[in-house]
């Protein structure tokens, strides 16, 4: 059997006061195993927040979660780049590390060897106003990769891009996860796209409308490289377009 390497209990979130508090999270339960997890839901249903109290930014008001993991790091890669103009690629990239006190030389060499797994090499002097969407995008996956994260949350991270720089982003974190290049053991990805969890994940969580429960969990079983124009893979989409609706 295998063994989670994080687990979720019984979280439970709710914003506002006494008056007119709004829960968000109701008794959310959840094992991680290393493996690619897709969270797909209503707008507003609370997967951000779910995101943010896993990455431990944000408190529950219950439950708890707990890593199996010794020295548990987690990697969080943002719907939009959170980059500071002032600095150039590869000062953003080392910024994690600097903040923890990492010598500058070790964090710049650490920080353009993440750079060179997204495809940047050589753009390490530019800076954030002039690189494209995709790239910003790229320096934001390397941020999160090098600190060396056990867990990499994901949020929308292809939604504001155009459709084949999706595409081909979603393969090259694919690639680098499954060849084992990085540190990341799990994946969590929040996406309000059917299509885009059916062919990175290897199981679907799907909320309920606010307060945020766990409707229906979907193992996709299909081997990798997934065909999206193969028969078994699109009774999935449809499947699960019907559990989401």
């Amino acid at each position: 059997m295998r063994n989670p390497v994080l687990t979720i209990r019984n979280i439970s979130k709710s914003y506002g006061g006494k008056e007119r508090a709004a829960k968000v999270l109701d008794d959310i339960s959840l094992d991680i195993y290393e493996e690619f997890i897709s969270i797909l839901g209503p707008s507003g249903c609370g997967k951000t927040t779910l995101l943010r109290i896993i990455a431990g930014v944000e408190k529950p008001d219950s439950g708890t979660v707990e890593s199996h993991i010794g020295n548990l790091k987690i990697g969080f890669v943002f719907q939009f780049p959170t980059l500071l103009p002032w600095l150039t690629v590869l000062d953003n990239v080392a910024l994690p590390l600097r903040a923890e006190g990492v010598p500058r030389e070790k964090a710049c060499e650490k920080a353009r060897r993440y750079l060179g797994l997204v495809g940047l090499s050589g753009f390490e002097d530019f800076y954030p106003h002039e690189l494209s969407g995709g790239m910003k995008q790229r320096v934001n996956l390397a941020r999160a990769l090098t600190i060396e994260p056990n867990i990499l949350l994901m949020d929308e991270p292809f939604s504001n891009l155009d459709p084949l720089t999706a595409e081909n982003l979603r393969s090259e974190v694919l690639d680098m996860w499954l060849s084992g290049v990085t540190t990341v053991r799990a994946i969590i990805m929040v996406t309000h796209n059917v299509d885009e969890a059916v062919s990175m994940s290897d199981r679907i969580v799907i909320l309920t409308p606010r307060p945020a429960r766990i409707a229906r969990i979907v193992t996709i079983d299909i081997p990798r490289p997934r065909n999206r124009r193969s028969e078994e893979f699109n009774k999935l989409v449809d499947m699960v377009y019907e559990y989401v609706s």
